[in-house]
């Protein structure tokens, strides 16, 4: 008898986001054009979708700081892909992660003195583990107080298991509220000016971007790193590093009357060349594009999103193409139609879509 042999057929992805990572040091070179200081490359939430253990990779070798992450699961991760460069865990510890953090050296940030002493007492007999304080300036997140702040740092560097290398704050508003932005400029500079430490941070994307510390070194680029600039005035200064990309699956032409999708909130008004495409909100593609004006990319010109984002596929009129066939590429994001555009037609913000591109869509590194 004989045994008949079953075949798969192997299939191009539906949809796949394609990463430039010359693009990625591009930006890296501009934010150390535009900053002398020290470069943390912030990594969090799987380099904002782009995937964590293929950027850090990529920027493994080019002498930084530290790769700031959000989570012990994702230093973990960078760990076991033998990243060199310091780990920084950007937010507050859990007391059942902290032994982790002790024996791989990961750079803690302390909010408490509860968590400065409980990471000494992890630390016994050891070299001394190298920790960062987070000093609130107004985010609200974590962090000492400013009147606790100089307590705090005089507490910390009496602990005989830590050395207290660094203070930190965030800016929630460096892109919307210049005044309040300044105020808190001024107020950690005033705070930390006398603090003889390694590394004195305040600037996210935004701030390195649009404002000048007197005595900061360090600064945390992480949205402009991946091409988008929470300024616009500075986009044409940085290269986008993900492309969101899918196929047409069918075009076909639909009558007049015809309703388009879920809710039929689009009824055609004359005969319309109607492509289907392989992504939807499933992908990561915002479902709240729908009924926006958005557009997607095909053969070089913008084609309008027809009636809601479904899970898989969406629909668009290529009416005014003079061809457009199945297979034909598409740009749902990318050099042509900004990240930051989607975002804006969505309601929501780059760093949203970029994070929300889901594990099905496949990640192409170039």
């Amino acid at each position: 008898m004989q045994t008949r042999l079953k075949t798969e057929t192997i299939s191009p992805p539906r949809t796949w986001a394609e990463i430039n990572l010359s693009a990625l040091k591009h930006n890296l070179s501009f934010v150390r054009q535009h900053s002398e200081q020290q470069v943390m490359a912030v990594l969090k939430a799987g380099a904002y979708g782009h995937g964590i253990e293929q950027i850090a990779k990529a920027l493994d070798s080019e002498h930084l700081a530290y790769f700031g992450v959000a989570s012990v699961i994702e230093a973990r991760k960078l760990k076991n892909a033998k990243i060199q460069t310091p780990i920084y865990l950007l937010g507050p510890t859990f007391p059942e992660e902290r032994q982790e953090i002790v024996e791989q050296r990961w750079v803690a940030s302390i909010s408490t003195l509860e968590e400065a002493q409980h990471f000494n007492s992890l630390n016994r007999g050891c070299e001394k583990l190298v920790v960062h304080i987070t000093f609130d300036t107004g985010m609200g997140r974590g962090g000492f107080l400013p009147s606790a702040l100089h307590s705090a740092i005089d507490q910390i560097q009496a602990l005989p298991n830590l050395h207290l290398a660094g203070i930190g704050s965030h800016l929630p508003s460096a892109d919307e509220d210049r005044e309040f932005t300044l105020r808190q400029f001024s107020q950690f500079e005033s705070a930390v000016s006398n603090c003889k430490l390694e590394y004195l941070h305040l600037s996210n994307s935004a701030g390195l971007l649009d404002y000048q510390s007197k005595v900061t070194n360090l600064v945390r680029p992480g949205l402009m790193l991946y091409g988008i600039s929470p300024i616009a005035r500075y986009q044409e200064l940085l290269q986008p590093v993900m492309q969101l990309k899918s196929r047409v699956s069918l075009v076909r032409t639909l009558p007049a009357g015809h309703g388009i999708s879920y809710g039929r909130e689009t009824i055609l008004k004359q005969d319309t060349r109607v492509a289907t495409i392989g992504a939807g909100y499933g992908d990561g593609l915002p479902r709240a594009l729908s009924g926006n004006n958005a557009e997607v990319l095909i053969r070089g010109k913008r084609c309008p999103l027809l009636g809601r984002v479904t899970m898989d596929q969406i629909m668009v009129d290529v009416s005014k193409l003079p061809v457009c066939e199945p297979g034909d590429e598409v740009e749902l994001f990318g050099k042509q139609i900004l990240v930051s555009e989607i975002a804006k037609k969505a309601r929501m913000i780059p760093w949203e879509v970029l994070t929300g591109i889901t594990p099905r869509v496949t990640r192409i590194y170039q």
